[in-house]
C-alpha cells in the first residue's frame, strides 16, 4: 500500500480527499494534519468518514509526512512553497491544491499572488496538474500544482481550440458561476444561507487571481490568449459551469469535430449532444466535465463547460494526478457518475 500524507485535512478539498481515497484499493492515508483539530479523531467531526476509526489529526510535521509517499496539501496559498522542499528531499511527492505551483514563470505568479515566491526554482520543476493535457509529464513529476477549479472548466473548454490553432482572435471572454463551497469553509456573511439563497451575484469582476492562471496556462497549449474573466456566486453548495466566448472560424460541425477528436480517448471529458446545455447536476460528485458548442452567428462560438469544483475542480483531479504519479491506475477512486436528485 502507498502511504498518503494530507495536510490540511478539515477543509472542504481534505474532506474529499478522504472520502474519494477511503475507496481506493491500493493506498492508504497514513498522516492527516491540522493545527486546529490536532488529537480529534477523523470520525468525531465527519460521522460519514468513520470507517476508519483510528484515523486522528496531528500536528503538521516533516518528520511524521516524511514517512509518506505523497503528500496533499489541501492548504491555503502560500504554506506549501515553503514546506514542499524538504519533503522533496526525503522522496516525497507533493500536490499542492492550492496555487504555489500552477505558474511556470515565478514573475506571473507574484503579479497575481503578491510577491516574491518562497521557491522560486521549484516552480521550474512543478508540473501543471492537468491529466488531459500533461499526463506523462504528471506520470514523472516529483511535485505538481493542482489547477484551479474555474481554469480546469476553462482550460477544457478552450485546449482544443488553442491546440489547433483555431481562434481568429486572441482575447477570450470566460464567465464563470460557482456554488458557494468553492469559496471554502471560512465563515463569511455572504456565504450563509439568508444571504446566498434566493439570490445571485457577480464577483472580482475587476479582476480575478483565476484570470492569470488561465491565461499563462491556455498560452503555453498553443496560441497566446489573453482573458476577461467575471466569476458570479450561485446559490448552491457544488458545481461550476463556465461559458466562454471566442472568435474563430470553425463552423459549429468542424468545431465539434475537433473537440471530438480531442477528446476521445479521454473517458472523463464528453461533449454534450446537438442543442443539450449542460448541468452541474450532470457531473455533481464526479469528476467529470461536460461540454457543450453553440454558434449564434459566422466567426463567434460558445463553450459550455460544467464540472463539480471540489472533484474535477480540486480533490478528484489531485487523486487523478497521485495515480499517474505513483504509476497506479489513472481512474482508481475516482467518481465518475453523478449523484442525483
Amino acid at each position: 500500500m502507498k502511504r498518503i500524507g494530507i495536510v490540511g485535512g478539515t477543509g472542504y478539498t481534505g474532506v474529499e480527499l478522504l472520502r474519494m481515497l477511503a475507496s481506493h484499493p491500493e493506498v492508504e492515508v497514513s498522516c492527516l494534519t491540522s493545527r486546529s483539530e490536532a488529537g480529534k479523531r477523523v470520525a468525531s467531526l465527519y460521522p460519514w468518514l468513520s470507517h476508519d476509526q483510528q484515523l486522528s489529526f496531528e500536528e503538521p510535521s516533516v518528520d511524521a509526512l516524511g514517512h509518506c509517499d505523497l503528500v496533499f496539501y489541501a492548504t491555503p496559498n502560500k504554506i506549501a512553497m515553503h514546506e514542499a522542499r524538504d519533503l522533496l528531499e526525503r522522496g516525497v511527492r507533493v500536490i499542492d491544491l492550492a496555487a504555489d505551483f500552477r505558474f511556470s514563470d515565478p514573475e506571473v505568479w507574484e503579479s497575481a499572488y503578491g510577491g516574491p515566491h518562497g521557491a522560486p526554482d521549484l516552480i521550474d520543476e512543478a508540473v501543471y496538474g492537468l491529466p488531459e493535457k500533461y499526463r506523462h509529464l504528471i506520470a514523472d513529476a516529483r511535485l505538481v500544482g493542482n489547477p484551479g477549479c474555474y481554469p480546469t472548466a476553462t482550460a477544457l473548454a478552450l485546449m482544443p481550440l488553442v491546440e489547433a490553432g483555431a481562434l481568429t482572435q486572441s482575447h477570450v471572454i470566460v464567465d464563470g458561476k460557482s456554488g458557494a463551497s468553492g469559496a471554502g469553509r471560512s465563515a463569511r456573511t455572504d456565504l450563509i444561507v439568508a444571504e446566498a439563497s434566493d439570490n445571485f451575484h457577480a464577483y472580482a469582476a475587476g479582476g480575478h487571481r483565476h484570470a492569470p492562471e488561465m491565461a499563462h496556462q491556455l498560452s503555453k497549449m498553443g496560441q497566446e490568449v489573453t482573458i476577461t474573466f467575471v466569476p458570479h456566486l450561485l446559490p448552491m453548495i457544488r458545481g461550476i459551469e463556465v461559458t466562454a466566448y471566442v472568435s474563430t472560424s470553425l463552423s459549429l460541425d468542424e468545431a465539434r469535430a475537433l473537440f471530438e477528436k480531442r477528446y476521445h480517448d479521454e473517458p472523463l471529458v464528453s461533449l454534450a449532444s446537438d442543442g443539450e446545455h449542460p448541468e452541474t447536476r450532470w457531473v455533481r460528485g464526479s469528476n467529470r466535465s461536460v461540454i457543450g458548442l453553440y454558434q449564434q452567428q459566422p466567426g463567434q462560438l460558445i463553450i459550455s463547460s460544467v464540472i463539480d469544483n471540489l472533484v474535477k475542480g480540486a480533490a478528484g483531479q489531485a487523486i487523478q494526478n497521485m495515480n499517474l504519479m505513483l504509476g497506479l491506475n489513472e481512474f482508481d477512486a475516482l467518481p465518475l457518475y453523478a449523484l442525483s436528485p
